[in-house]
């Protein structure tokens, strides 16, 4: 018999999906080195540059998202979906996996749906606290369901549930640079209060036109800002600050490769509400100021936001209030000590610090059960 465990880790989209993604693949490799790990991603997306590079190859589909405001948009989509599954079926075939693990995003949907029909066990990875249509409709058929969030059953069946958290990516706890370090490796000031912007990978237009509107604000604020654009911003984001003038309080990039010195560096973070976003705030015990995105499904940003909100350990401006919102709330709430200290502590209660561990254990053990039963 082929010793060999055969595991697909499907999805990607945003590095909310891969950074996980490629976290539970890494721990399922230090705890099973012989493991071959094959992923399947969305032809054209972040996953299809990202996974390689981190040493996994990876398989992509032509698979694309519903559009929900124009429904006769989706007769290509729907077709690509044919494609898709069409595709998944030849590579399970062909890897012929002893486990199938979904982490999200539009390559996890035709993907784990072909291997619960092929009889492969499959868990699914739902990041969010409001799950989507997808991961319900893969339910029925999944044998686990890894959860970062309480309360799930109004989603899920409760025996299949597993309360994991999401996992982060690896080395941000490992830091061993001072805060002082960090800051300057900015060109900032460590005598003063940083606030870091983080836009995620392709960019946040709410987020980034509040910036470029409150240049002004900031210049006079005493505050000093890292300000990460995203990709498709950073032209936009270097001109309008070009124009504006001197401003050695902002510093503006497009990617910042090590999140830990950049988090390290922060006194408070402005961001989106994505789960893998909330996970890192979380263990990494930031105060944060939370800004849902309303261009995701089912809001389920907002979901995310609230359940921090609520237990007091984050804050949130809607998208639509940020711009004459977003940046007078930064600089009032960096300023107050006694207030970051709470929400630092509260949102630490909330941390899962072993995660992608956890998920592991339950991947490998799946796949070792169908290994035996079916002895291949």
């Amino acid at each position: 018999m082929d010793q060999n465990l055969r595991i697909i880790i499907s999805g990607g989209g945003t590095g909310g999906h891969i950074f996980p993604a490629i976290s539970i693949a890494n721990a399922i490799k230090e705890m099973r080195p012989d493991a071959d790990i094959l992923f399947v991603g969305a032809e054209g997306r972040m996953e299809m540059h990202r996974v390689p590079a981190a040493g996994y190859p990876i398989k992509g589909l032509p698979v694309a998202g519903f559009n929900r405001k124009n429904l006769l948009k989706n007769i290509p989509v729907l077709i690509k979906l044919f494609k898709s599954q069409r595709m998944a079926r030849k590579i399970i075939k062909d890897f012929r996996p002893h486990a199938a693990v979904g982490v999200g995003g539009y390559a996890s949907g035709p993907t784990l749906k072909v291997a619960g029909s092929m009889g492969i066990p499959t868990l699914l990875q739902e990041q969010n606290s409001y799950a989507g249509v997808t991961n319900k409709l893969l339910a029925q058929k999944a044998h686990k369901i890894c959860v970062a969030y309480e309360g799930m059953e109004r989603f899920f069946s409760k025996d299949k549930i597993i309360l994991t958290g999401n996992p982060v990516r690896q080395g941000l706890r490992n830091a061993t640079i001072s805060k002082e370090e960090a800051v300057r490796s900015f060109g900032l000031d460590p005598e003063k209060k940083t606030v870091l912007i983080l836009g995620g990978s392709l960019g946040a237009r709410t987020i980034n036109q509040c910036i470029m509107e409150n240049l002004d604000r900031i210049k006079e604020s005493d505050i000093q800002f890292i300000w990460q654009t995203g990709k498709m911003y950073i032209e936009e984001a270097h001109k309008i600050v070009d124009q504006f003038g001197e401003l050695p309080m902002l510093h503006v990039t497009d990617f910042i490769s090590d999140m830990a010195m950049a988090y390290r560096a922060a006194d408070l973070v402005i961001s989106r509400a994505g789960a893998g976003s909330i996970s890192e705030f979380c263990l990494l015990e930031k105060p944060v100021i939370l800004v849902p995105s309303p261009n995701v499904a089912e809001d389920h940003q907002t979901q995310n936001a609230l359940a921090l909100v609520n237990k007091n350990a984050a804050l949130y401006v809607k998208d639509v209030e940020a711009k004459e919102k977003l940046i007078e709330k930064a600089i009032s709430t960096v300023n107050q000590p006694e207030l970051l200290k709470i929400l630092s502590t509260n949102i630490a209660t909330l941390a899962f610090s072993d995660s992608a561990n956890v998920i592991a254990k339950e991947v490998i053990k799946l796949a070792e059960t169908y290994q035996k039963k079916h002895g291949c």
